[in-house]
C-alpha cells in the first residue's frame, strides 16, 4: 500500500499545528490511541520541521506528511526531515514537480479545472480542496467530478469540517480523505489535553464509517420453507413479502433464505459508507473478511463477508 491508497484507508488526515516540539509525541500517540495513524504537520509554526523529525523517531508507525508547504525549499527541508507526504495549500508545479521526480507523495491544493489540470500533467490524480467551506465543498467537488470523474481524480477536502457535517463528505465516491485540524485540536494540544484528541477521533472515525444494520439473514432449509416463513411475518405484522432468485424478503430488514448458507443461523448484514475503508478498519481492531466472499461493480468491492461470526450468524458486509 502506498502513501496516497493509505491515506484513502484511514479516510482522516488530522492537520496539526505544534508550537512546542515536546508536544508532538504526545499528539501523534493520542491520535494513534483513537485509532488514526496518519497526521499531517503544517509548517505554520517554527517547530514543524523539529516535530516532523520527532515523531518519525519515537512514533514510527504513524505516517507524518508536512503541511502548509510554500516554497521549494521548505518542501525538500520537510522531506529530508522524515516527511512521508507533503501538502500545499495552492498549486506548485516545482513543488509538485520535485515531489514527483524524487517519489515523495504529494497533494497539492486544487479548486479550480485548470489547477486539476496542471496536476493531471505532472502524474498527480488526488488533490487537496481547500479551503473546503469556501469553494462550495461537497457541491463544487460533485461539480468537479463530473469531467475528471473518468481519469481517476479524488478530493481531499480541508477546511470547515468537523464532527457534525463529517457524515455529508463520509460516502462520497470522488473524496479521497477527509482532512482538518478538529481532528486534533491546537488548544488541547497546548493544554495537554491529549484524551480529547483521542475521543474525537474515535467519534471521527465512527461516523466516517457509518455502520447501520441493514437486514437480518435467516437460514432455511428449501425454497418452500423461505417463502413459508415469510408468509408468516405477513401474516402476523403485515410485512409484505418480496420474492427474489437466492431469497424472500419479508420486510427490508428480514432476508430468508431459499436454502442454508453462510452461518449457523443465518446472516446480519451492515452497512457501510465505504467498504474498503471498513476492512481496513476493522482489520485493525482484529476482524477479518473472507475475500472469496467479496462482491464487486466495477472496481469497487460492493459486499463482503467477515470471517468470524457473532452468535452464530455471519457478517455481511454492505456498500451503502
Amino acid at each position: 500500500m502506498n502513501v496516497i491508497e493509505r491515506l484513502g484507508k484511514a479516510g482522516l488526515v488530522p492537520v496539526v499545528v505544534i508550537d512546542k516540539v515536546e508536544d508532538a509525541v504526545p499528539a501523534a500517540r493520542a491520535l494513534l490511541a483513537g485509532g488514526l495513524d496518519i497526521m499531517e504537520i503544517t509548517m505554520r509554526t517554527a517547530a514543524g520541521i523539529e516535530a516532523i523529525r520527532s515523531v518519525r523517531t519515537s512514533v514510527p508507525e504513524m505516517l507524518v506528511g508536512a503541511g502548509t508547504i510554500l516554497s521549494l525549499e521548505k518542501c525538500i527541508e520537510a522531506a529530508e526531515a522524515g516527511a512521508q507526504f507533503i501538502v500545499s495549500p495552492g498549486f506548485d508545479a516545482e513543488i509538485v514537480s520535485w515531489c514527483v521526480e524524487h517519489d515523495v507523495a504529494v497533494t497539492p491544493g486544487c479548486v479550480t479545472p485548470t489547477e486539476i489540470q496542471q496536476a493531471l500533467a505532472l502524474g498527480v490524480y488526488t488533490v487537496k480542496f481547500f479551503p473546503s467551506n469556501v469553494y462550495g465543498a461537497v457541491a463544487a467537488m460533485n461539480a468537479l467530478n463530473g469531467p475528471f470523474k473518468s481519469v481517476g481524480v479524488k478530493f481531499i477536502p480541508t477546511g470547515g469540517v468537523n464532527n457534525d457535517n463529517l457524515s455529508e463528505y463520509a460516502s462520497q465516491p470522488f473524496i479521497h480523505a477527509i482532512g482538518g485540524g478538529w481532528l486534533c485540536k491546537t488548544a488541547d494540544i497546548v493544554n495537554h489535553n491529549f484524551g480529547a484528541i483521542t475521543e474525537v477521533v474515535k467519534r471521527a472515525i465512527d461516523i466516517l464509517l457509518g455502520f447501520e444494520m441493514a437486514h437480518v439473514g435467516i437460514n432455511v432449509d428449501t425454497a418452500d420453507e423461505s417463502l413459508q416463513v415469510c408468509k408468516q411475518f405477513e401474516s402476523a405484522f403485515g410485512f409484505a413479502t418480496k420474492e427474489g432468485n437466492s431469497s424472500n424478503f419479508a420486510s427490508p430488514g428480514i432476508e430468508v433464505m431459499k436454502s442454508k448458507f453462510l452461518g449457523e443461523m443465518g446472516h446480519i448484514a451492515i452497512k457501510t459508507n465505504n467498504i474498503s475503508r471498513a476492512v481496513h478498519y476493522l482489520a485493525k481492531r482484529g476482524f477479518e473478511v473472507d475475500m472469496e466472499t467479496a462482491k464487486y461493480k466495477g472496481d469497487s468491492m460492493v459486499a463482503v463477508y467477515l470471517n468470524d461470526e457473532f452468535g452464530g450468524f455471519a457478517i455481511h458486509l454492505l456498500q451503502k
